[in-house]
């Protein structure tokens, strides 16, 4: 059969491996009984709460099934069932309530499911805001005239609150801080530990000599407000993960091999070069091989973006990560494991991914200037103040402790996190999520956009364009022949033809041929649907199925892919903006041709394979280009870690969306080129909040340099100056 642009990993219900689960991980001793399956699926298409009613009630009805819990954040079901119960029985269950489904190893996810980091962080955020209320109402009593005794035992109870609060709260800044030191450079975490420790330090000392300040209320303050800033750094960084490690998750867990004639189920690690492995039709292939039996079609377009299915049978090549389509396939292994092809697109990503890490954000290297100048001041108001008093060590700290205090970069770590936020929030209501810190600052930078074709473009779903011209007879024909087959052209067939009201003919006897389509008898007559030469058809040069009813003329039906909502506005939008756009598939040569005319793409590349596409974009970056990559296929990841920035649809294969920074959560494109323009402003924001920061550090620090802002007020102005900066960019609201 004829194949359609449809044949994704993102797009195909059944292209997932139905290879069988192994009822424990570890051989049992003889009697104990087995354990039971711990399997994880990807959700793809999930995302609401209906979404989660609807998959655990289906898995919960599953005979065998125990638990059934879905993760909507990470688009995941964890699924606790009986040995017997495997990946591919709960794959079919979640297709027939038309949800797509994959398998994941769980051995290799492990520490993308909790979330530590962040909880601590709130943890730490919590305890330091509920002291640092507590200290304040302590503190007004001193201000409003405590005096003496009273005075000092305010100063005590604050303390014996605030020292705890500042030694748990401040961890983040203080392991930081070290960890720089150790490494012989300053970072930012550094003025701030220091600030920290001195505001604790004199406050201690003013309470054991009845002092008449102590500044326990502006050491926890501090500690707080650089705590929300760095949650909110954290939040714009957490998405992300490594594509990389969803990679090597989507590699089949297990394999079928064939041992003295029987079947045995092992893990794919323990494959090597010339075991024999059985893959039946709807699993992905497991290592890279050589067919030695059976004859079938397979879907590439995991690995290359190819949409058109690939006749496999004895002699033919095959590479780990593909898919077998419709009939039973005996290969003989010739890589697996960190030699396969779907291995080496994993280690491209990485080495992207490594590669575009490198880019530093404006708030970190502001920083790099920033914390040597801070300690600078400091100490020299600290050696001027000790000479101009004669040796006043008490007043000299004072002064070197506000003005660390007064200069410390809390703004400055306000800066950039807080426009994300509030751009991000922005662009997540006009369906994007950011998911990296740096990937509005990059995108403002953009001049090139790189764009895939199915499923990005377009929708990657086939659609019949000729039933009309079809007899009525021939049309149900076609449709029973559709109804009984479950290659991708033929479900698309068989769907478009339900919502046609065509009632399929009666055909008995009908049997698929594996590679070629499937065929029955009508009436006395024998009737074929599949590919043009094994019906005797011409082929032709788009994609298409043949439909052959025996004494008659073989009949066409041509496929078509859709254009994906906003395409067309999204590359006219780009090209208005003065940039350079690229459309790069892996697609035949016919059908991007064609697309790349009908959007008006000048630039454009077919039968691009991953790596070349990688390439192309670090061609493009070598030239001075910032490139902008959009796609969804397992095939663009290397290529969307590797450009200056880059977006995915939320249909997108997990890898895809991990690999990306930016993720399309609609089908409308339109909002992909809109984010340019959000960028750009965000940008300005940013800047306008290094000014802010500036500003404030020229007027207050010659005030705290004199003498005149003790450590308290250093801490309120450094917070109003925070709070500056994050009303600022909630601007771009």
């Amino acid at each position: 059969m004829t194949a359609s642009p449809l044949l994704s990993e993102r797009a195909s219900p059944s292209a997932c491996p139905a290879c069988i689960a192994a009822p424990s991980a570890e051989r049992l001793a003889a009697g104990a009984a087995p354990r039971d399956a711990r399997l994880i699926l990807s959700l793809p298409t999930a995302h609401c709460a209906v979404c989660i009613t609807d998959v655990e009630r289906a898995l919960h009805r599953h005979p065998g099934v125990r638990s059934a819990r879905v993760n909507l954040t990470m688009k995941r079901v964890s699924v606790d069932a009986e040995p017997q119960v495997t990946a591919a029985d709960l794959i079919g269950t979640l297709d027939r309530i038309g949800y797509e489904a994959h398998e994941l190893d769980p051995g290799l996810l492990s520490a993308t499911e909790t979330d530590k980091r962040g909880r601590d962080l709130l943890m730490r955020i919590g305890v330091s805001g509920f002291a640092m209320m507590n200290i304040m109402l302590l503190s007004i009593s001193v201000w409003s005239g405590a005096e003496a005794a009273t005075r000092d035992l305010f100063h005590w109870i604050s303390g014996a609150i605030a020292l705890p609060t500042v030694l748990f709260a401040g961890q983040p800044f203080f392991a930081s801080a070290w960890t720089a030191l150790k490494a012989g450079r300053l970072g930012m975490d550094f003025p701030i530990s220091l600030a920290i420790v001195l505001a604790s330090s004199i406050s201690v000392f003013e309470t054991m000599h009845s002092g008449h300040h102590a500044y326990f209320d502006a050491a926890v303050m501090l500690t707080f407000f650089l705590l929300v800033g760095r949650y909110l750094d954290y939040r714009t960084r957490a998405v992300a993960r490594s594509a990389a490690e969803e990679l090597a998750a989507l590699e089949v867990p297990r394999a079928t091999i064939l041992r003295d004639g029987a079947e045995v189920v092992v893990p794919v690690g323990d494959l090597v070069p010339g075991d024999l492995v059985r893959i039946r039709p709807g699993a992905r292939i497991p290592a890279d091989g050589e067919v030695v039996e059976g004859t079938s079609e397979t879907d590439r377009s995991l690995l290359t973006g190819e949409s058109l299915p690939v006749w496999a049978g004895p002699g033919v090549v095959l590479s780990a990560g593909e898919v077998n389509l419709t009939g039973p396939l005996t290969l003989r292994v010739t890589a697996a494991g960190r030699d396969s092809s779907l291995h080496r697109m994993a280690d491209l990503v990485a080495a992207a991914e490594s590669a575009k890490n490198k880019y530093t954000s404006l708030a970190e290297r502001a920083a790099r200037a920033y914390s040597p100048l801070v300690h600078l001041l400091s100490f020299s108001a600290f050696g001027f103040w000790m000479w101009q008093t004669g040796g006043d060590l008490r007043f000299a700290v004072n002064i070197s402790a506000a003005v660390l205090i007064i200069t410390c970069p809390c703004a400055l770590g306000l800066a950039v996190p807080a426009v994300v936020t509030a751009a991000s929030g922005k662009l997540f209501r006009s369906g994007l999520l950011i998911k990296d810190g740096t990937a509005l600052e990059r995108l403002a930078e953009v001049d090139t956009v790189v764009f895939d074709k199915t499923g990005t473009l377009t929708m990657g779903a086939p659609e019949p364009e000729n039933l009309a011209d079809l007899p009525p007879e021939a049309l149900a024909v076609a449709a029973a022949l559709a109804e009984a087959s479950g290659h991708p052209l033929a479900r698309a067939l068989a769907e478009s033809a339900r919502a046609l009201g065509v009632v399929p003919a009666s055909v008995q006897d009908l049997r698929e041929v594996p590679g070629y389509g499937i065929e029955g008898r009508w009436g006395d007559v024998r009737v074929r649907l599949g590919r043009a030469d094994w019906i005797g058809a011409e082929p032709g040069t788009v994609t298409a199925t043949h439909l052959s009813i025996e004494g008659q003329v073989p009949l066409s039906i041509r496929f078509a892919d859709r254009l994906r909502p906003g395409a067309e506005q999204a590359v006219r939008a780009f090209a208005a903006q003065g940039k350079q756009v690229w459309l790069v598939s892996g697609d035949v040569q016919g059908a991007v041709a064609d697309l790349a005319q009908r959007l008006g793409i000048a630039d454009w590349r077919a039968g691009v394979l991953p790596q070349e596409k990688a390439a192309l974009v670090r061609d493009l970056t070598a030239a001075g280009r910032h490139v902008l990559m959009v796609g969804d296929g397992l095939n663009d990841t290397a290529a969307l870690a590797g450009a200056h920035v880059s977006v995915s649809p939320a249909s997108a294969l997990d890898a895809a969306r991990t690999a990306s920074d930016i993720v399309l959560l609609g089908q409308d494109l339109t909002p992909v080129a809109e984010a340019v323009r959000i960028s750009v402003k965000a940008r300005k924001r940013i800047k306008e909040n290094f000014g802010i920061s500036f500003l404030y550090n020229v007027i207050a620090v010659p005030i705290a340099l004199v003498g005149l802002a003790t450590p308290l007020a250093a801490a309120l102005a450094m917070s109003l100056s925070s709070i500056t900066v994050s009303l600022n960019a909630l601007r771009l609201k």
